[in-house]
C-alpha cells in the first residue's frame, strides 16, 4: 500500500502479489483519501505525522477552504479540524500532513510537518 502526492494530487494505490505463482500488480488506485482500512495501514506501517502551527495563523478563511477542498470537510468539520490544528496539530498519514503543508503554505497559512509523534 502506497500514499504519494501525483501532479498536485493525494493519491493512494494497493498492490496485491502472489508468492506461489509470482503474480503481483495494482489492485486498487485513485486519487483522495484512501480507504479506512489502507489509511490504517499505512499508519501501522510508516507511523504518524503532524502538522502544525509554525507562526500564527493569519486567517481562519484560507485554513477551512483548504481542509474543505483536501478532506471534503463540512464547514463545521473544518472548523473543528481548524482548531485542532491551533491546538495540538492535526495528525495522519505523512503524505497527507505534507499534502495539507503544501497547499496551507500557497495560502499563506505557516506549518510545518513533524515525523513519528503521535
Amino acid at each position: 500500500m502506497n500514499q504519494f502526492i501525483h501532479r498536485d494530487e493525494l493519491w493512494w494505490d494497493s498492490e496485491i502479489s502472489c508468492a506461489t505463482c509470482g503474480m503481483a500488480g495494482c489492485e486498487n488506485a485513485g486519487p483522495g483519501r484512501p480507504p479506512e482500512d489502507v489509511r490504517n495501514a499505512l499508519l501501522a506501517a510508516h507511523g504518524p505525522a503532524r502538522l502544525r502551527m509554525a507562526g500564527p495563523m493569519p486567517s481562519l478563511l484560507p485554513v477551512l477552504k483548504v481542509l474543505r477542498e483536501v478532506f471534503g470537510a463540512s464547514v463545521h468539520d473544518a472548523r473543528e479540524q481548524a482548531d485542532e490544528l491551533r491546538r495540538d496539530g492535526l495528525v495522519g498519514t505523512l503524505p497527507e500532513m505534507e499534502f495539507l503543508r503544501i497547499r496551507l503554505r500557497r495560502r499563506g497559512v505557516p506549518v510545518a510537518v513533524e515525523v513519528g509523534t503521535n
